[in-house]
Parts: structure tokens; C-alpha cells; sequence
């Protein structure tokens, strides 16, 4: 029994390597030839015995590539196929013209009503110009469309050299009330209450008068019924009155009844700043003056 691998062969002992000769055939001349599976790229009908054969059929086809036909340095393609009823040939090739099949023989392409027959018709100049004359259009409506976009781009850069000075000086101020607060912490001192904006004078004044009509109130609640008729008399007729100087004189007995009655003081919401305690000089540790 032989062996499955075969690692040696036999040689005859009249072997000579020297008459092994490279037997090389001729090369093919014309067309090459290849057998494709292809599906049909349209509709068509069979010329021999009027069979349909619709689109997508698949054949066994016979793809045929001559080199000397060719458009613009695109290679044609023939494709033979045989119709699925009397098996007579039907040919077609390819068409780089117009993106296309064009039938050879064998039969008749359906007609299509969506394709552009006029394009067939169209010669290479009229073509040109048509890509021209579109191209041209296209450009004219790139640069229209070119001017509101600039017209947008520089309203959307205004917004934001805007959006960013805004910014910057929110940033600042920022900044500013930080370096503020660093010093009151450092010297003891609080300068944060030293600056009044606007808003703070605005809220100021509102407590001031929320806290008048307060006292007011209190005031006329515990004095009771007859000093209530007198205290409302008081105030209509120093609001009736047209001067500011009537309405300070009319006020003021008013004034000094309500802080007598109320002993209270207002209370107050100043932001106090403790010191730290030296901790240091209780474990006897002096401290270096600072050159600063």
C-alpha cells in the first residue's frame, strides 16, 4: 500500500532533466472572450419568435472585448446572450456616449417613454454649449447666493465683537471686586461696602421705605384708636400739601411719637468682618516683618 504524502518520487534511470522544454502556445489574436452572469439591462423584445424578455433577467452571456472599438479611451463591452424561448442570439454593447446599452441584434429595445430622446440626437457641440450655458447659470446663482452670505457673515461677526465686549467687561468687573475683597481681607478693612451702584442705592432706598411704613404701622397699632384718627389726619395733610418743607414740619411730631413708641432699632444687615486670631503668639513663635 502506497503512502499517503509522498515525500520522494521515483526517477527511471534513463532520466534526463535536460529534455524538459517550456511548451509555450501562441497568444490569442482578436477579441477576447469571457463568460459572464449578467442580468438584462432593459426591456427587450426577440425579433426570431417575439418573446419579451423583461429587465433584470439573469443569462449566462459571452462578454466580447475587441480593443479597437472605443470611445474617448473608454472600452466597449459586446454582450451575446441567447432568448429563454427559440435560443436565437441577441447582442448588445456598451454606450459611454450616453451612460448606456445600445442593442446590436437580435432584437428590439422596449420603448421608454421617460428617456430623453432628444439627448440621442444631440451632437457634441450642441452639448457643449448646454454644459457651458448650465455651468454659467450655476455660477451666476453661486455668486448671488455668495453676496447674502457675506451680508450674513458680517452681521454674525458684529454680534460677537459684541457678545465678547460684554464679556470683557463683565470680566473686569468681576475681576475688580475679587481684588477688592482680597485687600479687605488682608488690611482688616471691608471695601466691598465703600462701592454703591445703582441697584444698591435703588434697594436701599426700598428698605428704608418698607422699614418707614413699618414702623408707622406699629406705631399707630399701639397707640390705639384716637391717636390712629390723629396720626392718619397728620399724614393726609402733609400729603395733600403741595411743599416738601410743609410735609417735613407736619411729619416730624409723627416721626417722634413712632420711635418713642417703637424702642426697637431696625435691624441691620452690614457685613461684618472678624479678624483672625494670632494663634502664633500663644506658642511664642514671632513673626518676621514682611518687606511688602
Amino acid at each position: 500500500m502506497s503512502e499517503r504524502k509522498v515525500l520522494q518520487k521515483y526517477y527511471p534511470a534513463d532520466f534526463d532533466p535536460r529534455d524538459l522544454t517550456k511548451r509555450r502556445g501562441p497568444k490569442q489574436t482578436g477579441p477576447r472572450i469571457q463568460t459572464v452572469r449578467l442580468m438584462a439591462p432593459f426591456s427587450m423584445k426577440c425579433l426570431t419568435c417575439g418573446e419579451f424578455i423583461y429587465r433584470g433577467r439573469k443569462f449566462n452571456s459571452r462578454k466580447v472585448t475587441d480593443q479597437s472599438q472605443k470611445y474617448l479611451n473608454i472600452q466597449i463591452f459586446s454582450f451575446h446572450i441567447k432568448c429563454t424561448r427559440c435560443s436565437a442570439e441577441i447582442t448588445f454593447r456598451t454606450d459611454p456616449k450616453n451612460n448606456d446599452y445600445a442593442m446590436v441584434s437580435g432584437a428590439m429595445r422596449n420603448m421608454e417613454p421617460w428617456r430623453d430622446r432628444a439627448a440621442e440626437d444631440e451632437s457634441l457641440e450642441a452639448r457643449l454649449d448646454r454644459l457651458e450655458r448650465e455651468e454659467a447659470e450655476a455660477a451666476g446663482d453661486e455668486a448671488d447666493g455668495g453676496a447674502k452670505n457675506a451680508m450674513e457673515e458680517l452681521e454674525a461677526k458684529n454680534a460677537d465683537a459684541r457678545r465678547e465686549m460684554a464679556a470683557a467687561d463683565a470680566l473686569d468687573e468681576i475681576r475688580q471686586r475679587n481684588a477688592r475683597i482680597h485687600r479687605s481681607e488682608k488690611e482688616g478693612v471691608d471695601f466691598a461696602d465703600t462701592v454703591v451702584r445703582d441697584e444698591d442705592e435703588e434697594r436701599a432706598r426700598q428698605d428704608a421705605e418698607d422699614a418707614e411704613a413699618a414702623r408707622r404701622a406699629f406705631a399707630a397699632r399701639k397707640l390705639g384708636g384716637q391717636d390712629l384718627a390723629v396720626l392718619e389726619t397728620v399724614v393726609e395733610e402733609g400729603d395733600a400739601s403741595s411743599s416738601q418743607q410743609q410735609q417735613q414740619q407736619q411729619q416730624q411730631p409723627v416721626v417722634r411719637e413712632v420711635s418713642a413708641a417703637v424702642e426697637a432699632p431696625a435691624p441691620s444687615f452690614k457685613r461684618t468682618v472678624k479678624k483672625k486670631k494670632d494663634h502664633s503668639a500663644l506658642l511664642g513663635i514671632k513673626k518676621k516683618p514682611s518687606l511688602v
